[in-house]
């Protein structure tokens, strides 16, 4: 949807105990197709959040609308308590221009199934690249920045090397380090290890544990079970473009309520 649509007269909570991801009855559609059939959903600051759920259950599609790279039908999603993609005017929600929403994505971070990295700069030019042209950093801080980032991915060996230099999990661990370099409040992963050799994922989840030991808040769309039930905050499982079940990972995992739940565990544990 385009242009102005009513914001519920229910605002989130207050600042000092807002969520920093607050979404509220999420609708998508594709043409004739809903993906989204009204998604609520709450992530604290410093938790992760886990999304399971099967292919095509609309996972994907729901943490792409988190930073408005797909534009909601109803309902709305705010960020640290800012309304995403929308601003909010005499109770309503008017469309924000594509500039704006630009500014609002640098302080969420995102890593996708593919690694999309600039195959003719090296990894330390991948990291520093959107720092020097997005946040006007000066070259050489922003440089130095990427260097210290990919030490922490355990990449500091790496910094001239190309991406089709890398293996696949290297890859991976560069494009985590670029979003980091962004300095973003949330970081939302789409199956981060799903196009990798199962021996190279590993190294991608022990990064994401680092940064979940170091508290920041992220979404993760996984398959790794392991990984959910270890680093979770909360675990939502998601079929039909709904949330079916929610609840702490190890006991959703342990004990699910809900059949659908049971049946998309036993194929996958």
């Amino acid at each position: 949807m385009t242009g102005v649509k009513v914001l519920p007269q229910a605002g989130p909570p207050g600042a000092e105990s807002r969520p920093m991801v607050h979404a509220e009855q999420v609708h998508k559609s594709f043409g004739s197709i809903e993906v989204l059939k009204g998604i609520d959903l709450q992530v604290r600051a410093g938790e992760v959040c886990c999304l399971l759920g099967p292919s095509g259950s609309g996972k994907s599609t729901f943490l792409r609308c988190i930073n408005h790279l797909e534009k909601i039908n109803a309902g709305w999603i705010r960020v640290d308590g800012e309304l995403i993609g929308y601003r909010e005017r005499g109770g309503k929600l008017h469309e924000m221009r594509e500039k704006e929403v630009a500014a609002q994505r640098r302080s969420i971070g995102m890593v996708f199934q593919r690694f999309n990295l600039f195959p003719h700069m090296t990894a330390l030019d991948n990291v520093a690249e959107a720092p020097t042209l997005v946040r006007r950093e000066k070259k050489s801080a922003a440089r130095e920045r990427a260097a210290a980032l990919l030490e922490r991915v355990g990449l500091g060996d790496k910094l001239g090397n190309y991406p089709g230099q890398l293996s696949g999990g290297q890859q991976q661990r560069v494009a985590i380090a670029r979003a980091l370099a962004m300095k973003p409040k949330l970081m939302l992963f789409d199956e981060p290890t799903s196009a990798l050799d199962p021996e190279l994922v590993g190294e991608v989840l022990d990064v994401m544990k680092d940064l979940a030991r170091d508290g920041m808040t992220m979404i993760v769309v996984t398959h790794e079970i392991g990984f959910a039930r270890e680093v979770g905050d909360s675990l939502v499982f998601m079929d039909g473009g709904v949330v079916v079940e929610q609840g702490n990972p190890r006991e959703v995992i342990a004990d699910p309520k809900h059949d659908r739940t049971k049946a998309f565990l036993a194929k996958v544990l």
